[in-house]
């Protein structure tokens, strides 16, 4: 069948009232925790992760659709009205945004951050229907070396490129590698690291790990920082735009999605770097008043980043869906929600349940619909959500987080270890360990494993297997280049820092 007539078989699905009810509550959901002081997208995922566990397979994924899409809508409401960005893709909108705020035009920041996550989001969303079948005809030749090598470029990826220093990036997924060891050894019957606890030979549930580092880690660390005090928040009526703003916004919209969809499909791509340069982009084509207004509250630095943070959302589902491969903190848990139904995502998802993934992919459109229509009336609602007091913000987060997690098994152990991993996930955000590399190395390192096993089965403990397939020598180069990037770009800066040397240590004599 055509990816045209799968869509259609997707939009029957996802169209149901039940899973229109489940998209529904999705992005309300993601909309009502996103917009909360110091949540990002991947906090709000991890944090509602739970909740799914009761709702059939093809219904979870409509609704984290949902969730995913609405949690970073709600970032853009906290960077415009609060100047407090729930994640650092969002830190460019909070750069105009939150001025526009101040000069009054809260309303048409937040509605041009909508629509623009509207725009983007739904052409971003057709690019992924005809990337999709493209990347899987492609990948289903792999065999275990091009997989291990794929591994390889998601752990250097993210850790050389979303971490500020390569060390503690390649520390974080160390730390991410070791979690992922704990259990029994799938080949040998071996029990490693369970220090002797019946409960942990299965392993650490990847949900744990995803509430315990990202959403108990992050609150812990967001209310240390943070006053008690309530925030002032922007006063805001209904979202609206002008002749004027339209007109100014339509063109960095579609800018900013052509930045985003590619950069989210990447390896370590992110949204932070599309979202830079759709702001510089339309900071240097602005003309007139725009030039003039930019640093003041310029309308075009809120519409082209926004269209690229959600564009980039669209894009890492690529990767994700065709080759398991997550590009960013937010694909990690949802790699981890799909691994809790016992799916992989892959070319052979495709085939196996192509009635879940293609109804996923329609509900990316029913949901970014609904997104609209729910959020440009409701912007003042999400303003009173934002003064909610940070002690009570932050204590129901963790009692949440508890509650989600006791109810996966009901053993005391799961919640011992999920406050060992938030104190640790605590500690990491306190020491600048970053959280992402923890998580897909947590989720890819036993994959890895498995793969490097099978290719040296095959070669016989000939290690030059893993070089011999075209597409692993390619993966590995990549690899190499995104580990040494950072290497040269500092040897470059320390040249450039460095003092220029005179002759000799004599004074110049004057002529």
């Amino acid at each position: 069948m055509s990816s045209f007539q799968l869509l259609m078989e997707g939009f029957a699905a996802a169209l149901t009232p039940v899973n229109l009810l489940y998209a529904l509550v999705g992005v309300t959901l993601g909309t009502l925790v996103g917009v909360l002081p110091g949540i990002g997208p991947a906090m709000t995922v991890a944090l509602l992760l739970p909740i799914t566990f009761t709702v059939p397979p093809a219904s979870a994924f409509i609704m984290f659709a949902g969730i995913y899409y609405g949690g970073m809508y709600g970032g853009s409401t906290t960077s415009i009205l609060l100047n407090t960005p729930g994640e650092s893709a969002s830190m460019i909108t909070a750069l105009e945004g939150n001025k526009m705020a101040r000069r009054g035009r809260a309303a048409q920041a937040l509605a041009t951050a909508a629509i623009g996550s509207f725009v983007a989001g739904t052409i971003a969303t057709g690019l992924l229907v005809v990337a999709a079948p493209l990347v899987v005809d492609f990948a289903i030749g792999f065999g275990p070396e091009d997989y291990f090598a794929l591994a390889i470029l998601a752990f250097v990826g993210v850790s050389a490129v979303l971490s500020r220093s390569l060390v503690r990036g390649l520390a974080a997924l160390g730390l991410g590698l070791v979690i992922g060891l704990i259990g029994i050894d799938q080949q040998t019957g071996q029990a490693r690291l369970t220090l002797g606890v019946p409960q942990l030979l299965d392993g650490i549930d990847v949900v744990i790990v995803a509430v315990g580092l990202f959403a108990l880690g992050e609150a812990l660390y967001v209310a240390s920082r943070l006053r008690h005090a309530t925030p002032e928040v922007v006063p805001v009526g209904r979202a609206w735009m002008g002749r004027s703003d339209w007109a100014r916004s339509w063109k960095p919209w579609l800018r900013g999605t052509a930045f985003g969809f590619p950069f989210g499909a990447l390896p370590g791509g992110g949204a932070e770097i599309p979202t830079f340069l759709s702001y510089a982009t339309e900071k240097k084509l602005a003309r007139g008043v725009a030039r003039e207004e930019y640093g003041k509250g310029a309308i075009e630095g809120v519409a082209g980043p926004e269209a690229a943070n959600n564009a980039s959302a669209a894009g890492t589902l690529v990767p994700l869906l065709t080759l398991g491969l997550p590009t960013s903190a937010t694909a990690a848990i949802l790699l981890a929600a799909f691994q809790q139904y016992g799916l992989q995502p892959g070319p052979q998802l495709f085939d196996h349940n192509p009635a879940l993934v293609w109804g996923m992919i329609a509900s990316l459109f029913v949901g970014n619909t609904m997104l609209l229509v729910l959020n440009l009336p409701l912007a003042p609602l999400w303003a009173r959500v934002l003064r909610v007091p940070r002690p009570y913000l932050y204590a129901g987060i963790i009692v949440f987080a508890a509650l989600g997690v006791y109810a996966l098994n009901g053993t005391v152990v799961d919640l011992v270890v999920l406050f060992v991993l938030g104190l640790l996930g605590f500690a990491m955000r306190r020491f600048g360990l970053p959280i992402a590399p923890a998580v897909i190395g947590m989720i890819l390192g036993p994959m890895a494993e498995i793969q490097l096993r099978r290719a040296l089965a095959i070669g016989a403990g000939d290690v030059t297997v893993l070089v011999q397939s075209p597409i692993a020598v390619v993966l590995l180069l990549l690899s190499l280049g995104a580990l040494l990037t950072p290497l040269v770009r500092r040897l470059a800066e320390r040249r450039e820092l460095a003092p220029t040397p005179t002759r000799g240590n004599q004074p110049a004599r004057k002529d």
